[in-house]
Parts: structure tokens; sequence; C-alpha cells
């Protein structure tokens, strides 16, 4: 070893280490815990020690909403009871009940919505395996509505779907809803036929032959197809036009779209409600009656049709008929 290897200097380097303070975060954990923990063992003592129409007193209170208990607004139950807005529902009176369960009851099930899918995508395979129909496949709109499963078959100026201010079917559109109608004919749901039109009218207007019966003979004229094609005719539950009242949204009202045959797949529920109106005055939807207190004062009614009869010049004995 060399001389100057032996006198080189040793540099040991030590790192300073620094203790910081963690500070106090973990006593104001602490502190809330021991404060909720005080508060449950408060709320439990007050409980023991309270009597039952006490207890009855606080349950109602905590079942109250704000909302209504300082306002005492219209949503309340509409109960008995001394604070407003309590009971065992205090958030929809009976009528808001019986809306919730009717949008309950007219919202598709997996099941309903499965076998609708299905039917659409068997329709769909149908005009791809027909060459005539295949070009069709661009008028047809498939969608879900509040009433059931709704297919559009629109019209175009190259492809119309009746002659021209008639109800007589194209050739391929007989063959459209016949090839359909077998298909539609395997679900168990109610069928639904309008008609529209666009809003051209007819040379006299709406005094004679109109968009009204043309959007209904062109309805009429589907069924028939429908029926030929071998659909059950006892599932046919609705058959109306709609003129020009309806039109497609964001078109114009004389686009060709807006003649068009809507065939609409009912729900369950909707089917019973077409066929029996008197549903909607069903459980938890009183009548007009029960909503003025039971009796409905008909003297000013008497009295209008009183002075309706005498301003038509009719009779005015009590024998009358309006």
């Amino acid at each position: 070893m060399s001389t100057g290897e032996a006198r080189r200097p040793i540099v040991i380097r030590r790192k300073k280490v620094v203790h910081r303070h963690h500070g106090g975060s973990w006593k104001i954990a602490l502190a809330d815990f021991m404060t909720a923990l005080m508060a449950l063992f408060l709320v439990m003592w007050i409980l023991s020690v309270a009597s039952p129409e006490q207890r009855e007193g606080v349950a109602e209170y905590f079942r109250t909403p704000l909302v209504t208990a300082i306002t005492g607004g219209s949503g309340s139950a509409q109960t008995s009871n001394v604070i407003p807005g309590g009971g065992p529902d205090p958030v929809h009176s009976e009528g808001e009940r019986a809306r919730l369960d009717m949008r309950a009851q007219t919202r598709p099930s997996d099941v309903q919505r499965n076998f609708f899918t299905d039917l659409q995508r068997r329709i769909e395979s149908a005009l791809q395996e027909d060459p005539e129909l295949r070009h069709l496949r661009s008028q047809m709109r498939f969608d879900m509505t509040r009433e059931g499963l709704r297919i559009q078959l629109l019209d175009t100026d190259q492809r119309p779907m009746f002659d021209v201010g008639s109800d007589r079917v194209a050739p391929y559109m007989r063959n459209l809803l016949r090839t359909m109608a077998p298909l539609l004919n395997e679900l168990d749901n109610d069928l639904s036929i309008g008609g529209h039109t666009d809003s051209t009218p007819f040379a006299g207007g709406y005094r004679g032959y109109s968009n009204w019966e043309l959007s209904n003979d062109r309805a009429n004229a589907s069924r028939r197809e429908l029926v030929a094609g071998g659909f059950d005719s006892g599932k046919l539950l609705r058959v109306s036009g709609f003129a020009d009242r309806v039109p497609l949204p964001d078109l114009e009202p004389q686009d060709p779209a807006n003649r068009r045959i809507e065939l609409l797949l009912l729900f369950p529920d909707v089917s019973e409600q077409i066929r029996s109106p008197s549903l909607i005055n069903g459980p938890g939807m009183p009548s007009p009656a029960a909503r003025l207190g039971g009796e409905v004062d008909l003297a000013p009614v008497e009295a209008f049709q009183q002075s309706l009869r005498q301003a038509l010049g009719g009779e005015t004995g009590p024998g009358a008929t309006p």
C-alpha cells in the first residue's frame, strides 16, 4: 500500500433523523366516537324511562315528513293523527298511491320485454330472408311505449303502402302484413291497430270523406290482411283512425312518413283497462262524489238545465225531458 493511499481521509456521512410531531387528529376522532356513544346511551336511557304514550309520540314525530309538518301541505296521508302527515304512509295519499300502482302496472316486466325483443328479432329475420320485403325494413320502427310494443309501418313517396287517397293495400304491404301475422299470433297480447295520415286535406274538407275516414279505413284494411294471414281475430281489441292529429315528432305535418299504420301489442293491464274503463275508480282511487264529501248538491245542475230549456223554448214542467 502506498503512502498516499494510507493518508486518504475517511468520510462518514450520517443522516439526521428529525422526529416530527404527529398532531392530535386521533384525539378528535376519539372525541367524536365518545360523543356518539354518549348520545346513544342517552337515547336508550330516555326510552327506558319514557311511558308508552311518550314513545308513541316520538315514533309519530319521526313518521312525519319535515315539509308537511312545517307547512301542513296536501302531501300528508290525510289521516286523523294529531301531527299533520302522520300515519302508516305519510308520503302519499290514497289517490297518489293509486296513480303509482297504475304506473307500476303499465311498466313492462323483464319477461314481457324479452318476449317483445324476441318478436322484433324474428320479424326482422323474416324480412331479411324475403328478397321482396328486405327493402321494407327501413320503413319499420319498433319502440316500447307505456301501452306496449309499437310497430310502425311508415309510408314513403317511393314505396307507398296504399294507393293515393284510398285504402287499397299495395302488394308488398299486403305481403308484409301477412308475413307478420303468424309471428304476432304467437303472443297472447291483444292487438290495437291505428291508422294515421298526413295533413293533406281532401277537396271537400271535413264535411265529406276526409282523413278521418281514410285513416280508419286503412286501419281496417290492415286488419283484414292480418286476419287473412292467419292472425287470430279474437286478439283484436281496438281498430281506430287518428287522421292527421298525431304526427310524428320532428316532422312536418305534410311529411309522407306521417301516413303510417301502428300495430300495438298491448300489455295485459292496459287491455283490461280498455275493456273495463271503470277501473280508474278502483281501489285507492275515490270517486268524484267521495272526494266532495259523499253528497253532491245537484241544485245548480237542475237550475242550469231549467234555464237551458227556457232558452231553447222547450217545456219547463217537472216532467219535461231535457
